[in-house]
């Protein structure tokens, strides 16, 4: 299985967060961290940032059934 690189607009979009807020919870350790893919370019691991959205439902569903 390939794992796709995303920009950060698709990042944005998919998981409905602005830029400002995403960066601020990848510098409290709370989203993946991007990739470096050149001197001014980054992206996230699709499977990072769906792994990221799966953890938050599961928590959610955790919360939810205690």
């Amino acid at each position: 299985m390939t794992d796709r690189v995303l920009r950060r607009p698709e990042v944005t979009a998919i998981v409905g967060l602005g830029t400002t807020k995403l960066y601020e919870l990848i510098g409290k350790g709370q989203f993946p961290k991007p990739i470096r893919l050149s001197e001014r370019s980054v992206g996230w691991l699709e499977s990072e940032v769906q792994g990221w959205i799966k953890e938050r439902a599961e928590r959610r569903e955790a919360e939810t059934n205690a």
